[in-house]
């Protein structure tokens, strides 16, 4: 069991505000980490992992990382931390990466095996593609077999067919080590692959906590989805008026009416969703 009871003043997105995070996690639960930019997921890692100091506890399975008294430094707290960044020493191979963590060969032999980078341990990071340096920052991570895992939007900067596989070896590794995983993402669909349960921060706050379907599902009554996205441009075809919205990957085109057209604002966050077999833009 990991608990949280810590306070921080941090400058958020919209002026100063204050971290405040009471929580609980049950070992080897995969959470996923949401919210708008500046709502303070990056800094509660970066606390977890010892990176920064905060007025509080933590307590994991009956250790004191930190209280008002004691304060357990980053290589003592048994966490792999995965950034955006790759962070390889490009100097060093594949296999070197992660030795420098932990002298461990069949260990990491292992961890090539179940991200299919075996056959690649003596290239240099340089002579990989970008979700193959990703894979191996992932088992560099695992190297110590860490109790905690962080990760902070490891999958953002790749395409979508590298994003869903890595997100089925993270998984994978989660399950075979026992981790406990705390990822922060912005991706609907990576954290319902994903995730047991789901944390959205708001203002340095838990603002909604539950399971991904609970937390993500945003259809009412009889709609049958709903998706948010950003509002491109309007054109007028004929006598109709056609938005064009970005959700996602996908550009999608919803037809709109002339009043619906005058309200709305290129640029502006909309959400499209359908009831029975009429689409609508609210």
């Amino acid at each position: 069991m990991i608990e949280i009871e810590i306070k921080k003043s941090l400058h958020g997105s919209t002026g100063e505000m204050d971290l405040s995070v009471d929580l609980e996690i049950k070992e080897q639960d995969f959470i996923a980490l949401t919210g708008k930019s500046g709502s303070g997921k990056t800094t509660l890692l970066r606390i977890l992992a010892g990176l920064e100091k905060v007025e509080g506890k933590i307590t994991v399975s009956g250790e004191i990382w930190q209280d008002g008294k004691h304060f357990l430094p980053p290589q003592q707290r048994e966490i792999g931390y995965v950034f955006q960044e790759y962070a390889l020493f490009p100097n060093m191979t594949v296999e070197e990466n992660l030795l420098f963590v932990e002298n461990d060969r069949v260990l990491s032999d292992r961890l090539l095996e179940l991200t299919e980078l075996y056959d690649l341990k003596k290239r240099l990071p340089h002579s990989l593609s970008g979700g193959q340096q990703q894979r191996v920052s992932l088992c560099r991570a695992m190297m110590k077999r860490p109790r905690l895992l962080l990760m902070d939007e490891p999958l953002s900067a790749l395409d979508p067919e590298m994003r869903m596989k890595l997100q089925n070896e993270i998984l994978a590794l989660h399950k075979e080590f026992g981790t406990t995983t705390i990822m922060v993402s912005h991706d609907p669909s990576e954290i319902y692959r994903l995730a047991s349960r789901v944390l959205v921060l708001e203002q340095g706050e838990i603002i909604n906590d539950g399971k991904p379907k609970e937390v993500l599902l945003q259809t009412q009554g009889s709609q049958k989805f709903s998706f948010e996205g950003e509002l491109l441009d309007i054109t007028k075809v004929d006598v109709i008026y056609v938005a064009i919205v970005s959700i996602g990957q996908q550009l999608v085109e919803v037809v709109v009416s002339s009043q619906e057209a005058e309200n709305l604002k290129i640029g502006q966050k909309v959400r499209v969703s359908t009831k029975a077999f009429a689409p609508m833009i609210v």
